[in-house]
């Protein structure tokens, strides 16, 4: 009885193991599965060596212990075989999150100065640290220094700011802003972002997370005036962390993707920064990953339109809000223009939960408008977040993202951390 318990619990693994595997390479179509196939295609890919691991280990026990002897073992090592094949092209197709990222670029700032970058600072990174990949959800490195929970607003606990530096920085860095994601309703500074920061503080940057208002409490604008408090805060007391209050890039994804668009493209607005009107919120570098754009849904994208009827715009506008007034001027994708900041838009082609045609329309937009370069690159099989912690892809992509905000500071004229 028990060795045919065992050998049914083998095969359902399998057969589990082998459904995730296939969500990876293909999502489950359709926004009534796209919170299901987010979570299974987010974790599997993200982490598929590591299951790729598992899977070897749970069969070669499996077979040491009963062989292959009956149709369940078959079955299962039949599922096993089609779970590791789909994990093995999950990985390879990470493996190019470098190259796209490369390619957009190099099209959108100039190959022949992306060349010139990597001889004055070096080639970037393209290949994952294996030892990092062994324990991808410790992500320190040496020297980073954090403070936690200094307050930059009036938002009482969601007011607060962690700043991440390097302990033997000199002082002059350029400033990082980090907005994070959860639909405007959930999520937290600690949870986001955290890769980037830590590698861009290692650099000499200095680094700053924020929490923000959430809805359904907050009501748009909100959200974005707690943004622009925090570059205010950031800008007034740069010096005293080390920082250059004339360079300010802002990055988040999802929610603080929008954020982050939002935010450069309404620079001192002083509609927008109620109360501190005359402070400086403009920022120097923006990149937006799988960030939201439209939230009217006059993209005519079909995903879009059915976010749009879900209903979570109006809950973060609130059932004041006038449609389609008031969702335009909340839309990114409405409110682009010549004058705003260099963008590196990045996105998943395999997003379940924000389309990638919405980031394409968007960058599409902005190019046609904008007097500034604006970077989009289509990161290859990867859904939403999935930069929130190491990974084959997501390293490669925070390599690059570093890359494009050196060449900000370059470009602005300002000196880069001495490395």
């Amino acid at each position: 009885m028990g060795t045919r318990t065992g050998r049914d619990s083998y095969v359902w693994r399998q057969l589990g193991l082998a459904a995730l595997a296939g969500n990876v390479t293909r999502p489950l179509p359709g926004y009534s599965t796209s919170v299901v196939s987010f979570f299974g295609g987010w974790l599997a890919g993200e982490l598929a060596p590591q299951m790729l691991a598992v899977l070897a280990a749970d069969n070669a026990v499996h077979v040491a212990r009963h062989g292959v002897r009956t149709p369940a073992d078959k079955i299962g090592l039949g599922l096993a075989a089609v779970a590791g094949v789909g994990l093995a092209a999950s990985i390879a197709v990470s493996a190019k999150a470098g190259q796209a990222m490369r390619q957009a670029l190099d099209e959108s700032l100039g190959a022949e100065e992306m060349r010139r970058l990597d001889e004055e600072l070096g080639p970037v990174t393209v290949a994952a640290p294996w030892p990092t990949l062994l324990n991808p959800f410790k992500m320190g490195k040496p020297g980073v220094v954090r403070q936690r929970n200094l307050t930059y607003g009036d938002g009482g606990r969601r007011s607060r700011l962690d700043i991440y530096r390097n302990e033997e920085a000199r002082g002059g860095a350029p400033i990082l802003l980090q907005v994070h994601g959860g639909g405007w309703t959930i999520g937290n500074k600690d949870q986001q972002g955290i890769p980037l920061m830590q590698e861009m503080a290692a650099r000499g940057w200095v680094c700053a997370s924020i929490n923000y208002p959430l809805s359904p409490k907050a009501r748009w604008p909100e959200h974005l005036i707690a943004v622009k408090q925090a570059i205010a805060w950031l800008r007034e007391h740069a010096e005293e962390y080390g920082a250059d209050p004339s360079f300010i890039a802002v990055t988040g994804g999802s929610a603080g993707g929008h954020l982050t668009a939002m935010a450069g493209l309404t620079a001192n607005d002083p509609a927008l920064q109620p109360g501190f009107e005359g402070s400086d919120t403009s920022v120097q570098a923006l990149v937006p990953h799988y960030g939201v754009y439209d939230f009217t849904g006059d993209t005519g994208i079909k995903l879009t339109l059915q976010r749009v009827k879900s209903g979570l715009s109006a809950f973060v506008l609130g059932k004041n809000a006038k449609f389609p007034e008031d969702y335009r001027a909340a839309s990114p994708i409405d409110q682009v223009h010549a004058d705003v900041a260099p963008f590196l838009i990045i996105h998943g082609s395999f997003d379940s939960l924000v389309p990638v045609a919405e980031a394409r329309e968007f960058a599409a937009r902005l190019r046609a408008v904008s007097t500034s370069p604006v970077a989009y690159a289509e990161i290859p099989g990867a859904q939403h977040a999935f930069d929130v912690f190491p990974s084959v892809r997501s390293i490669q992509v925070v390599q690059q993202v570093a890359r494009f905000l050196e060449w900000a500071v370059l470009k602005s004229g300002r000196e880069l951390p001495s490395r």
